[in-house]
């Protein structure tokens, strides 16, 4: 394994001397955004982890080695290939490693990679979940497995709203994954602040959030465990305006007949030119303020394992 893995040496002395390190995906930096924006986005995210006191490692797959704390090199690298670079889940990791090409890690993947590396918490925008029509498609994220049995913490704005939120957290109660509203408790929306849908758990403090997920690992309790951050009010869309948009989003997707790991790039890419860009900018926003919860977080649990 350790052949394959390649810690930038910043983030391998922070594990070794037990400071916090956030974990960072890779996919909204070659599928979320264009070039330069995608860049410009995901470097304010590390300087927003760095202000907080922790250690920023994001996560990618470059000539085959799974690279935990890309340089601006090697981000700015990925930005510029956008989708070229391809989207990869758990299941891809073995391919695009034995190929030696590039891959743009999901949460899924990130979460695995993360683990191999030692790191615990991980801040993103959305998780994929359960998509709509799903009964039909079956169209299901990997992230849910992965949160099921990989111990990372995922900080997010909760599932992305494309999504079957409803039977998204059904799924996650079956596969044991708790979930955490912080400060909430209403499931976030991710361009809203609720869904309509409760999480299991409210807790208002970043300490008591680190505190349940030490007592998880000290219990031998295996999987994630997803925190839930409400997108901060002034950046927050108006309910029924993107859930229209959602809907005529995904009944074109329909028509098109896109499916699979294709369809949340393309229904976050259509909302985007339907809101007018509105969307993408709440996007850009929910991801700053993961990155700061989850930094506070990653630090409390550094303070207790010590």
């Amino acid at each position: 394994m350790k052949r394959f893995l390649k810690i930038s040496e910043e983030v391998r002395q922070a594990l070794a001397s037990g400071k916090p390190v956030v974990a960072l995906e890779s996919t909204i930096i070659s599928h979320g955004m264009p070039y330069p924006q995608n860049v410009e986005t995901a470097l304010t995210v590390e300087k927003i982890v760095r202000e907080k006191g922790a250690i920023p490692a994001t996560i990618a797959i470059i000539n085959g080695m799974l690279t935990v704390g890309c340089t601006a090199e090697e981000i700015d690298y990925l930005g510029k290939k956008g989708h070229d670079v391809i989207k990869v889940s758990r299941r891809d990791i073995p391919f695009i490693v034995a190929k030696k090409t590039d891959g743009a890690t999901t949460v899924a993947s990130t979460m695995y990679i993360a683990s191999l590396a030692g790191i615990k918490v991980f801040a993103t925008g959305g998780i994929g979940g359960v998509h709509r029509g799903a009964e039909k498609t079956m169209d299901i994220s990997a992230d849910l497995d992965e949160l099921a049995q990989t111990s990372v913490m995922v900080v997010c704005a909760g599932a992305k709203s494309i999504l079957d939120i409803g039977l998204t957290l059904e799924c996650l109660e079956t596969r044991g994954v708790a979930v955490v509203g912080y400060g909430t408790q209403d499931m976030p929306a991710f361009y809203t602040q609720k869904s309509g849908f409760k999480v299991d758990y409210r807790l208002d403090t970043p300490a008591e959030i680190a505190r349940a997920f030490y007592c998880k690992e000290q219990l031998g309790l295996k999987g994630g465990m997803l925190v839930a951050n409400p997108i901060p009010d002034e950046y927050a869309m108006d309910s029924d305006y993107i859930n229209g948009n959602i809907e005529e989003a995904v009944k074109e997707a329909e028509k098109l007949g896109i499916h699979g790991k294709e369809t949340t790039p393309y229904l976050l890419d259509k909302i985007q030119k339907l809101t007018f860009g509105q969307s993408l900018a709440s996007n850009i926003q929910l991801v700053y303020n993961n990155a700061r919860l989850a930094s506070d977080i990653a630090k409390e649990l550094a303070a207790i394992a010590q």
